[in-house]
Order: structure tokens, then C-alpha cells, then sequence
């Protein structure tokens, strides 16, 4: 099982991978970062929104904050302006950050229930791994718009989580 320090790093690697994620995207032209690469959701702009929109979905499931519309078809689009994305992500990643500040060993170890949209049922699991998977997740996906950056042209940074500033 994982603990609240495990939780608390990853929420800053998160935050940290994003920027550098986000900076490398912001070298490129909006067509550039929209162009279909032939990743899971496509772009980089799509895949990065889908990122968000999953990061909400999880956090309305584990810390109960607003719901996000749409499921995972419309989580492409769920903001079509770049800089209207950052400004969320951005937002968002103090939103992960605060509650993984705030998280004691009892509901990290303890269980939930959620729906899931993607499998249409209800899921009972062990909290602490719903976290790890919603940090595993974001690493998934950040490593495609990675490989999509890295094909376009940008040069992200550093992803090694040995490195992440302290």
C-alpha cells in the first residue's frame, strides 16, 4: 500500500511534469500542437485536455470536487483555447496538490465506490489504488504528448522523478 508522502510527491511530480509538458507545447503553433499524430486522442492539444478532464474525474471521486461534463469521447474538447487549458491545468494541479496535502493514512486506506462511465457499473476499490492508478494514468498520457512533442520538434525536459525539485 502506498502513504500520504507517496501521494504528496506525486502530486508535485504532476504539477512539475505538467509546466514542463505545457512549456515544450507552447514553442509550437496552435495547428502544430492540434495536428493528429496518431496517438490514442490524437493531438497534443486533445490528449492534454483528456488529461485534465480524467484528473477531474478522479478527484470528484476522491475528494469530491466538481464533476466534469461529458465522458471520455468529449474529454478531447473540453477546452478548445490553448491558453484557456493552461490556466485549468495550471489551477487544477494546486487543486491535486492542496488535497494531497490534506489526506490522513485512514482514507487513503480505506475503500471507494464510484460509477464508471467507461465500464458502465459500479467499481468498489481499495482507495489507495485508485490514487496510485490516477497518478499512473497522467504518466501514461504525459508520455504521449511527450513522444508527440519530441516528433513536432519540442524538447520537453527532465522526467525523471529523482529530479523533481524540492
Amino acid at each position: 500500500m502506498i502513504d500520504v508522502h507517496y501521494v504528496q510527491c506525486m502530486a508535485r511530480y504532476n504539477r512539475w511534469q505538467n509546466e514542463n509538458l505545457y512549456g515544450a507545447a507552447d514553442t509550437l503553433s496552435d495547428a502544430e500542437r492540434r495536428r493528429d499524430r496518431g496517438a490514442f486522442f490524437g493531438s497534443i492539444h486533445a490528449t492534454l485536455n483528456h488529461l485534465l478532464w480524467a484528473d477531474r474525474i478522479w478527484m470528484s471521486r476522491l475528494a469530491g470536487t466538481p464533476h466534469p461534463d461529458g465522458g471520455i469521447p468529449e474529454s478531447v474538447a473540453l477546452h478548445s483555447d490553448w491558453d484557456e487549458l493552461k490556466r485549468e491545468r495550471k489551477a487544477f494541479d494546486a487543486v491535486v496538490i492542496d488535497w494531497a496535502d490534506r489526506l490522513d493514512a485512514a482514507s487513503l486506506a480505506g475503500e471507494l465506490a464510484y460509477y464508471s462511465g467507461a465500464i458502465k457499473r459500479e467499481v468498489h476499490k481499495p482507495t489507495w489504488l485508485l490514487v496510485t492508478h490516477m497518478f499512473n494514468h497522467q504518466t501514461h498520457h504525459r508520455g504521449q504528448v511527450h513522444c508527440m512533442l519530441t516528433q513536432a520538434g519540442g524538447k520537453p525536459g527532465d522526467t525523471d522523478l529523482p529530479f523533481l525539485p524540492t
